[in-house]
């Protein structure tokens, strides 16, 4: 393990052999410390990790303070967070990596910042009523304070499970939920195996049940546009619900979560169904592009694709160095559809909110020959309808 300690007003702080390929097996920490009295933003300028829905391979950890502080995130893949910021004048950056690379590794700014007035941005806490409220600070009469961490425990009796409903919504949006955001956890810490949902925007995430006697609600804004807020109610209920009360899987877990490689989902017949034409508007993306890495874990295939053409982009994370560009794939089941290295497809998938493609048994995936860019080129003026 390699410990480096940084202070100062500003400064960078980059992965082991940025831009090369960091190095395998490896944790490194810097332990960052501005003026007193100020805080510590940290911005990332470059991102590129091995990309994983729950980070669980190579990631980079941020604490807010030196020892065992509040983990403010944990981010890989190539889609950068908004600025964080600590709530004191120390913080902790914590990059691991397994036995199998994936990236140039990151280099990020910090920089010290005044604090906002404590009074009013200070949220949180333990919560242990049956029922209760809680909301962003500052909620109704003005928008929440910038550079703000919130973290709400709420833990019922051991029998007993909790309901969470958020009333009024209103948290800046991005596609990714990457600047403000609010993200549920089943258990009392942030964990992201554990995490149900992130949500941004304006739309009110749909209510959710824990699987257990304890959430975790955190909210983190950066310091830039700062939006009306949230409140949300919970309320405690027994073990034991109709089925009728728990909400559909559907709207409680985010269609962005990781989707496990099932032996009912990879059991199905791997038979390619229907033409370019008829995916074209069902598929989140669609590119050709050469498979240049393929890892499989856990049942399912990691891939990178250096893209040849993009012919509906969705919000698939693409990444340029130079005039290459390419994206990562996660292909749920190994088998189905079966890539292979060195090859050229048209890929047609969904995409989750790491960025990355997700190929199913029944997307659509066929070899690349270039006779088939005349189809494609014209499915790119195709106008799909919502």
């Amino acid at each position: 393990m390699v410990l480096r300690v940084v202070s100062g007003e500003s400064g960078f702080i980059g992965s082991e052999g940025f831009p090369g390929v960091y190095p395998p097996n490896s944790k490194c920490t810097w332990k960052i410390t501005v003026p007193e009295g100020k805080v510590v933003v940290l911005s990332f300028r470059h991102l590129d990790l091995e990309s994983d829905t729950l980070c669980r391979y190579d990631f980079v950890d941020i604490y807010s303070g030196h020892a065992s502080g509040q983990r403010i995130g944990r981010f890989c893949g190539t889609v950068k967070p908004g600025a964080l910021v600590s709530s004191s004048n120390k913080m902790l950056v914590q990059m691991t990596s397994d036995a199998n690379t994936a990236g140039s590794g990151f280099i990020a700014k910090f920089s010290a910042a005044e604090p906002h007035e404590r009074g009013d941005q200070y949220c949180g806490g333990r919560l242990e009523k049956p029922s209760g409220t809680f909301h962003t600070p500052n909620w109704p009469e003005r928008d929440y304070p910038a550079g703000v961490t919130c973290s709400w425990h709420i833990v019922a009796p051991k029998n007993q499970l909790i309901e969470l409903k958020f009333e009024k919504f209103d948290v800046e949006r991005d596609n990714y939920c990457r600047y403000d955001y609010v993200a549920v956890f089943n258990g009392g810490e942030i964990n992201d195996a554990k995490r149900i949902g992130k949500y941004c925007g304006d739309s009110p995430p749909a209510p959710i049940l824990s699987e257990k006697n304890e959430l975790l609600v955190q909210f983190l804004s950066d310091l830039s546009l700062t939006a009306d807020g949230f409140i949300g109610h919970y309320k405690f209920r027994p073990k034991k619900l109709p089925t009728t009360t728990a909400p559909p899987t559907t709207s409680t877990v985010p269609a962005t979560s990781i989707v496990k490689p099932t032996v009912a989902l990879c059991q199905q017949k791997c038979k390619r169904s229907g033409t370019p034409e008829s995916n074209y508007c069902s598929s989140n993306f669609v590119i050709t592009g050469t498979v240049i890495t393929a890892v499989t874990r856990a049942g399912s295939l990691h891939a990178t694709i250096s893209i040849i053409n993009v012919y509906k982009e969705g919000n698939l994370a693409i990444q340029q160095a130079g005039k290459n560009m390419s994206a990562k794939i996660l292909v749920i089941c190994k088998q189905c559809p079966l890539i292979r290295r060195g090859l050229n497809y048209i890929i047609m998938g969904q995409v989750d909110e790491d960025g990355r493609g997700k190929i199913f048994p029944n997307s659509f995936v066929m070899s690349f020959k270039t006779k088939n860019s005349k189809i494609l080129n014209t499915l790119k003026n195709k106008t799909c309808q919502n």
